[in-house]
C-alpha cells in the first residue's frame, strides 16, 4: 500500500470513528436546549397569567410554572413556599 493511500484510509478511520460521539453529542445539545427554552415558555405563559407581584400571585404563578413544566414532562425546578425558610435566623 502507498504511502498516500495509507494515509487516505487513516484519514477515513479517524472521520468515521470520531462522528458518531460527536453526533450523539449534538442530539443531547439539542435535546436540552430544547427543554431550556419550553421551561421559559412555560414561565413567560405564567407571568402573563399571573403578572402582579402579591404573594398571592406569586404563588399561583409558581404553581402554574411548576404545572407546565409538568405537562410538558420538563423537570420541575423550585419547591414549595412551604418549604422555604422561615427568615427568623434561628438555625
Amino acid at each position: 500500500m502507498s504511502n498516500g493511500r495509507m494515509l487516505i484510509s487513516l484519514a477515513a478511520l479517524l472521520v468515521a470513528g470520531s462522528s458518531g460521539p460527536a453526533a450523539a453529542a449534538d442530539i443531547n445539545q439539542h435535546k436540552a436546549a430544547a427543554a431550556w427554552k419550553q421551561s421559559d415558555n412555560c414561565a413567560q405563559e405564567a407571568f402573563r397569567k399571573y403578572p402582579d407581584y402579591t404573594p398571592q400571585s406569586n404563588a399561583r404563578r409558581e404553581a402554574a410554572r411548576q404545572a407546565c413544566q409538568r405537562n410538558h414532562r420538563l423537570p420541575v425546578t423550585g419547591g414549595n413556599a412551604a418549604d422555604a425558610p422561615s427568615g427568623s435566623g434561628d438555625q
